[in-house]
């Protein structure tokens, strides 16, 4: 894209992505009516105090993907719980207690700003996008009051480029303002169409815009104004074509995440999509066995024809007249032989794919865990854990990583941080995740070491010089690692060094004293001797 991009650019590249993914358009409609109605408005526009569609008679597809995001939310980014910690990439910089202060200031001014915002309802909007169409995109904004903001836009309003690594680097996003809106957003520079809405008094009239966020490629070296930073963003107002605001971002503000992703196609699939057929499938018989309840219930008649004197009355105990004498002229049920249990297995059947699809079964398990212990716990997820965690890897380089890293970014140009000390300084960073989804992705590591370590220990029993191969503070290191213990539960090195001393210290001591009773015990035993001969001698 050229650094000086105009608005009629803008638009061409904006309505050729939007044709390259036509197609997503009514099948992400088709989803959304089925699974989340509220967001059903891809290929239609909504009015206000419309009603949804009334022709979905099954709801395991909502309740699902509502399990599905409400799951993610609480195992991998659960507000009342730690679920990162910040480390330098070269771990020996972690030795260094000033390092270790500081990451440590940087996470909890992480978490208090992230619980303090926005950020647990936003999140929980992305991982439900995710379950159903694939693909979300949530946006995180600077703000005056709570330093930072998050916003999940609709997946319709969303269109976006890859790099040749299949990185999201380019988001297009389309909304509407008021007049109103617009001029209050950028005043003057608000473009022909919000002037003219104005001057006419129709500060309600709804004007489409385009936002693009792409990266800078050129820029002026030594500048770090809103025009030289390293992303780009500009906005268009679409019915002129006016390009009404150019700025600029220091990190990537966009963040799309895909539940999955074919190698050439930006957009990801989802849950919602493998079980679409399913899900059409259970709302056509839904619809079928309603009928058949209904036809069973208040089944259709046989009338005599001219038999009974109309009307005919349908309320209990009312009397039916009849002019026949004929004994047989009655009106009779018409019975249909509609087997109704058949039909209700069939459904229950649909319904056991489309949760499993939807991983209902694995966080039913995660919510069992005070009724099991841990390790309980991650055996019987263990299975399930091998289909999901391709996309936790996806989720966190996608989404949390970055997030992450920008939000720290902010804290330290607001000063609400400390630089990081100098011996990291311009250093990489790694974060990694202590959630429950995140240590159930290492259970089979702990597992290993476990197996392990009973398999030396009885061998050490035959032959204990083995336990030479075994440095037991890597081990617990590790195990440490893994379950996530707090730092201040592990001694430092300078701390081990000050116990084994000491240790060693008294270990001394201990074997002079004994040295010196036995000796002692020894000089008293001779002289006992030697006064036991004297008589002999005289």
């Amino acid at each position: 894209m050229p650094e000086k991009i105009s608005a009629e650019a803008i638009i061409k590249n904006f309505d050729k992505l939007d044709s390259d993914r036509s197609n997503y358009h009514s099948l992400w409609q088709k989803l959304a009516k089925y699974c989340i109605p509220r967001k059903a408005y891809i290929t239609k526009e909504r009015h206000a105090g419309e009603k949804y569609a009334f022709d979905v008679y099954d709801s395991t597809a909502i309740q699902s993907s509502l399990v599905l995001a409400a799951g993610l939310h609480s195992y991998l980014t659960n507000p009342a719980s730690k679920w990162f910690v910040l480390k330098t990439q070269d771990r020996k910089f972690m030795d260094d207690q000033s390092v270790k202060m500081w990451l440590k200031e940087a996470e909890d001014k992480i978490y208090d700003v992230l619980n303090s915002s926005n950020f647990a309802q936003m999140i929980h909007e992305t991982y439900l996008d995710l379950s159903i169409f694939g693909t979300s995109g949530l946006y995180e904004e600077e703000d005056p009051t709570d330093i930072v903001r998050f916003f999940s836009w609709p997946i319709g309003d969303i269109f976006i480029e890859e790099d040749d690594r299949g990185r999201v680097i380019t988001v297009y996003r389309r909304f509407k303002l008021t007049a109103r809106q617009a001029q209050l957003k950028w005043g003057d520079k608000a473009g022909e169409a919000v002037k003219k809405a104005l001057d006419n008094k129709n500060e309600q009239k709804k004007i489409e815009f385009i936002q693009c966020v792409t990266p800078r490629y050129e820029r002026t070296a030594g500048t770090d104004d809103a025009q030289n930073m390293p992303y780009a963003s500009y906005y268009v107002e679409r019915e002129k074509k006016q390009l009404i605001s150019e700025g600029g971002y220091l990190e990537f503000p966009f963040f799309v995440p895909r539940f999955n992703k074919h190698n050439d196609d930006p957009y990801g699939s989802s849950p919602g999509m493998v079980s679409l057929p399913d899900i059409l499938q259970l709302n056509k018989m839904d619809e079928t066995i309603i009928r058949a309840a209904q036809i069973k219930i208040d089944p259709p008649l046989s009338v005599p024809h001219g038999g009974y004197m109309l009307p005919i009355k349908w309320k209990p105990r009312a009397v039916n007249y009849r002019t026949s004498k004929d004994p047989k002229d009655n009106i009779t049920p018409i019975i249909t032989g509609v087997d109704i249990p058949v039909g209700l297995e069939m459904e229950d059947r649909r319904r056991t794919i489309i949760k499993q699809n939807f991983f209902v079964d694995l966080f039913l398990l995660l919510a069992q865990k005070e009724r099991m212990t841990a390790t309980e716990v991650m055996q019987r997820v263990e299975e399930k854990m091998l289909i999901l965690a391709p996309t936790l890897g996806r989720l966190m380089s996608e989404l949390l990583d970055p997030i992450i890293t920008r939000t720290l970014n902010i804290l330290i140009r607001g000063g609400h941080i400390p630089p990081p000390p100098e011996s990291i300084a311009g250093k990489d960073y790694v974060v990694e995740y202590t959630s429950p989804l995140a240590r159930a992705q290492r259970f089979e590591e702990m597992k290993s070491i476990n197996n392990a370590m009973t398999v030396i220990g009885n061998i050490a029993g035959m032959l204990p010089y083995v336990l030479d191969k075994i440095n037991g503070d890597k081990v617990v290191d590790q195990i440490a690692d893994l379950y996530n213990l707090s730092p201040d539960f592990i001694n430092d090195d300078n701390t081990i060094k000050e116990i084994r001393e000491g240790r060693e210290e008294m270990q001394q001591m201990q074997a002079e004293l004994e040295a010196a009773k036995t000796g002692a015990g020894a000089m008293k035993d001779a002289s006992q001797a030697k006064k036991n001969a004297e008589p002999e001698a005289k």
